[in-house]
């Protein structure tokens, strides 16, 4: 991503990129930089930023930054909302279409599926043309088939909308995260990140909270809206772009054709880029252990959001009540961001100047990790009838604090390990949970209904139980693992691997 690229202290992109591992050996955009960087000192004509150059998407105004990161969390809060929205009243659907209970199950799960297809491209495609046209044209397309949502007569054409809707929703998921790197630097970006990261997780529990009786026109409403602030309030923030942007200026207005833009430097044949779009992205899943531990677990936590749904059968409560159990979740993830932006400033202040240690993102799911194995016992045992229903309320509050806190810091691992390549591993990671957040629904009534919510939930904690040591494992063992890695910087990229002795 971005943020790997143009760092705090005003680096240049060419300075910046040359810090990366030289032995990557995918033929990339990272790639075209790097080799630009080392032709810098003996080129003057290769566009770059100034220290303090207005241009430099780190040099904006604070407050442009703030509603760049507003609008960013919006995006993907829209996606995930849709996604859920349906889940509560899947019975009232099921009449009116006359849907059977599995087909009602997968107008929820057609739509996350739709997650597996767009990363593939938008992601890597935002690091090629720029973050603002892949969200536009996305959120174009995605409220266009929100509108055939709208108008469905029949099974086939709304699970054939629900299915597009997903694929072009997805942009923001990976997307969004690139505008925060792109504008905010390694000290800030953490926080930034951690506001932006809470609307995909927020966004599953609010759909159900506010119920379907939003109806597909509103969700419409909302894409249309958004795809509006995209066309007039989103600026590019992908610095490669504004660059190539600089160098026509420069070859516009002083005549010499010579100046040039790294981006314009790397151009390579089509079908390269074609391939690396598409291959890239499952070569980090398939060659990168940290990634893939990181994937599963998230991908777990992310299906169960989607499990959760049936918990709620054991009081016989309707739509629109049901629907408020999970509220404490999203209350829950708001807890987290309140105790966990203190604690990162104190961490961020400790090992200054320097960036903060990738592994050190990890050390918040030491508690997380047992909390959410808690949850899932809690919130599940909590399913009687003659239970209370502010039992299971609590449960979720817990669990909305888990999930999210663990989400959070394995997102913000991935971006600090990833760098240049962060964009296309969130993308991958994406692929993946989405699949997970699709497959889990076709099974939750099933699994609910023969288990009983109790032991459904006790079989979802004993395998919450064996992902629980990742964090502790990648804690100790990340370091040696990325330097292994051909697709991360070095570790003695500027990351120390312990606080300085004087500010220990």
């Amino acid at each position: 991503m971005a943020s790997s690229i143009v760092h705090e202290d005003g680096i240049s992109l060419m300075q910046s990129s040359a810090r990366s591992r030289s032995s990557i050996t995918s033929s990339t955009l990272a790639e075209d930089i790097i080799q630009a960087s080392r032709n810098e000192k003996r080129d003057p004509f290769l566009v770059k930023f100034g220290e303090d150059e207005p241009d430099n998407p780190q040099n904006w105004s604070r407050s442009k930054k703030r509603w760049l990161t507003i609008l960013a969390s919006l995006l993907a809060l829209n996606a995930t909302f849709a996604s859920a929205a349906p889940s509560l009243i899947i019975e009232q659907i099921e009449q009116a279409f006359g849907f059977s209970q599995e087909v009602g199950s997968l107008v929820v799960a057609i739509f996350i599926a739709g997650y597996c297809c767009g990363p593939i491209c938008q992601g890597p495609l935002s690091e090629q043309v720029g973050r603002r046209p892949v969200l536009l044209v996305s959120f174009l397309c995605y409220t266009g088939f929100q509108v055939g949502c709208a108008l469905s007569k029949n099974t086939e054409s709304v699970l054939i909308f629900r299915l597009l809707s997903g694929i072009f929703a997805a942009a923001p998921l990976t997307v969004s995260g690139g505008i925060i790197s792109d504008i905010w630097d390694a000290k800030t970006r953490g926080i930034a990140m951690t506001w932006f990261s809470a609307a995909p997780f927020a966004g599953p529990f609010l759909g159900p909270t506010a119920r379907i009786g939003v109806g597909s026109w509103v969700l419409t409403i909302f894409a249309g809206s958004c795809f509006i602030l995209i066309l007039f309030f989103l600026t590019e923030t992908y610095p490669p772009v504004l660059l190539t942007r600089k160098a026509k200026w420069l070859r516009k207005t002083t005549g010499d054709v010579r100046y040039h833009s790294p981006l314009e430097m790397g151009h390579t044949k089509l079908g390269l880029r074609v391939k690396n779009i598409l291959i890239v992205p499952f070569q980090l899943l398939f060659l990168e252990p940290v990634l893939v531990a990181l994937t599963i677990y998230m991908s777990f936590m992310y299906g169960c959001i989607y499990l959760l749904f049936e918990f709620t059968e054991g009081h016989n409560l309707d739509a629109g009540v049901s629907g408020l159990i999970f509220l404490p979740v999203t209350i829950g993830g708001i807890l987290y961001i309140i105790v966990y932006v203190p604690r990162y400033n104190t961490t961020v202040d400790k090992y200054a100047p320097h960036p903060v240690p990738a592994e050190k993102r990890l050390e918040v799911t030491l508690l997380a990790a047992p909390l959410f194995l808690i949850s899932l016992f809690w919130f599940g045992w909590t399913s009687y009838p003659w239970i209370p229903l502010w039992s299971p309320m609590f449960a979720g509050g817990l669990m909305g604090f888990s999930i999210l806190l663990i989400s959070f810091s394995l997102l913000d691992y991935i971006v600090d390990t990833y760098t240049t390549h962060a964009a296309t591993a969130l993308s991958s990671n994406t692929i993946v949970r989405s699949a997970f957040g699709a497959a889990f629904p076709l099974f939750a009534r099933q699994m609910f209904e023969g288990l009983n919510p109790r032991w459904a939930s006790t079989l979802l904690g004993c395998f919450a139980g064996i992902m629980m040591p990742i964090p502790y494992l990648l804690i100790n063992f990340g370091p040696a693992l990325r330097r292994r890695s051909k697709f991360t910087p070095t570790i003695s990229n500027g990351i120390p691997e312990r606080a300085p002795a004087d500010q220990a």
